[in-house]
């Protein structure tokens, strides 16, 4: 029986086999490691996860609670590379959640350039 995952020598990229699209925002957070409270950014979303830039990266495999304004989803650390690290969430976010983060992010980001 083949297999249906793409191997590395298929050539395609490793965005291109993602269940979930994922889509950039730019948005404070916090991540909840080890009993500690850290300040992160998302950079990039999914349903099923987050891209995030957290100076004090926890160890993969690690569950942690990623914060965000109302938004408090448990995940686990699935890589990192220096600051930079990626969640797997437990739970999906909804179309709704992943909106309203967008709008949160463009508002933000509005609001930003507004000062400057």
């Amino acid at each position: 029986m083949a297999s249906s995952i793409p191997s590395p020598q298929d050539g395609t990229s490793y965005a291109d086999r993602r269940v979930y699209p994922r889509v950039p925002v730019a948005l404070p957070a916090f991540l909840q490691a080890n009993g500690e409270r850290h300040s992160a950014q998302i950079l990039d979303l999914s349903s099923g996860g987050a891209k995030l830039n957290c100076p004090a990266s926890p160890s993969v495999g690690m569950a942690v609670l990623l914060e965000c304004g109302t938004l408090g989803r448990p995940g686990v650390v699935r890589w990192k590379n220096g600051a930079l690290l990626g969640l797997c969430f437990d739970s999906e976010l909804g179309a709704q959640e992943i909106s309203a983060l967008m709008e949160r992010s463009r508002a933000l980001d509005a609001w930003m350039k507004a000062r400057d």
